[in-house]
């Protein structure tokens, strides 16, 4: 173990949380499509309160980590000083309405090729290839250009981070990791009351338990790259889980297998991948379903494009802004998770209304 390089280190325990995480979303059907969906449809609050416990969890975990000295958060791509507010809210609307288009999220994508899903393979090759062109191709020039223009430094004005607990307390002439309890006792707190406060939510263990283990599993991510994969001449970027941008390095990993480099991004994927197969195979729930018509292929093409390009500007999917991003309380996070909340709305308004306008429309409150 040794003498093991950091990356293939790191590579194996992500490969674990990454089973552990599929497993977990396929058995309890954890999802935050779904959670938008029951809520919005049916008032359903369930797998919404799933997805909040999950955000609570995250949020202390990374707080305990962060305040105990273990890892820095501001080392992350979510707290840096450059506050890209544009490409959150921009990236946002276009990944949530994208994901309703497509069926999923980048997370249910992953879950659902484990379970025999052929469409999700196809709207993770168009995911992953949008993705990248969005980091490194073509489109990565358009977003270059709008980050340019719209991006917000706040370095200049002082501050060393985006983080609204340094915000905050830079404001205030307060500690900043004073405010940051405080945040994580307000922010944290209330949504486990708010969670727990449900009768039928406590009578969910599968709510109840895909909340609690993957809110976990964003601190253990951070974990495994910042403490198990510390080094002092090649430390490897503080990352957890986040699903679009390592979608697309995956597809290039297997591409270039002999000159590419494992990290924790794409060795989480192939785990949630597997993690759901192998739960899939033990619940005899695997079942292989291919595309009804061309009109849906067509609607999954459109809705991953749109979580390729959205998902890199946000910086993030409804697992890497929704949980990870906001377990660092970086300003963009909240912008970037408002903003898949509402374009998951719009979208499943345009589904059921048939036009954008309609759906905006719909989106009025009392005349829905």
């Amino acid at each position: 173990m040794e003498d093991m390089p950091i990356s293939t280190l790191i590579g194996w325990w992500a490969l674990a949380a990454g089973i552990v995480f599929g497993a977990t979303a396929n058995k309890t059907n954890f999802c935050t499509m779904g959670a938008i969906s029951d809520m919005v449809f049916m008032d359903d609050y369930g797998r919404m309160r799933a997805w909040v416990l999950a955000i609570a969890v995250a949020l202390i975990g990374t707080t305990v980590l962060h305040v105990s000295g273990m890892i820095d958060i501001n080392n992350s791509i979510y707290r840096t000083a450059n506050l890209g507010w544009f490409g959150a809210v921009l990236g946002g609307l276009m990944f949530g309405f994208g994901m309703t288009m497509a069926g999923g999220c980048g997370n249910k994508t992953l879950v659902r090729i484990g379970g025999g899903n052929l469409k999700s393979i196809y709207v993770f090759l168009i995911m992953g290839i949008f993705a990248i062109m969005t980091l490194r191709g073509l489109t990565g020039m358009a977003r270059v250009e709008m980050e340019a223009l719209t991006n917000i430094d706040l370095g200049a004005a002082g501050y060393t981070s985006q983080g609204v607990e340094e915000l905050i307390a830079s404001g205030f002439g307060l500690s900043a990791d004073m405010v940051r309890w405080v945040l994580v006792a307000i922010l944290g707190g209330g949504a486990l009351v708010w969670c727990f406060k449900d009768a039928e939510f406590r009578a969910s263990p599968a709510n109840m338990l895909g909340g609690l283990i993957i809110g976990l599993l964003i601190p253990a991510g951070w974990y495994i790259t910042g403490v198990l994969g510390f080094d002092e001449f090649e430390p490897a970027p503080l990352m957890s889980f986040t699903f679009v941008a390592p979608s697309g390095e995956t597809i290039q990993y297997l591409m270039i297998f002999s000159g590419a480099t494992i990290n924790f991004g794409i060795a989480s994927v192939f785990g949630v991948i597997l993690g759901s197969f192998l739960m899939a195979l033990g619940t005899r729930s695997f079942n292989l379903e291919g595309f009804g018509d061309a009109a849906d292929m067509l609607r999954h093409s459109f809705g991953a494009a749109l979580m390729g390009i959205g998902g890199v500007l946000a910086l993030g999917c409804t697992i890497g802004q929704g949980i990870t991003g906001m377990s660092t309380l970086a300003l963009s996070s909240f912008l970037a998770l408002g903003s898949i909340i509402f374009g998951g709305v719009l979208g499943m308004k345009y589904m059921e209304e048939g036009s954008i306008f309609g759906a905006l429309r719909a989106m009025v409150p009392g005349r829905a």
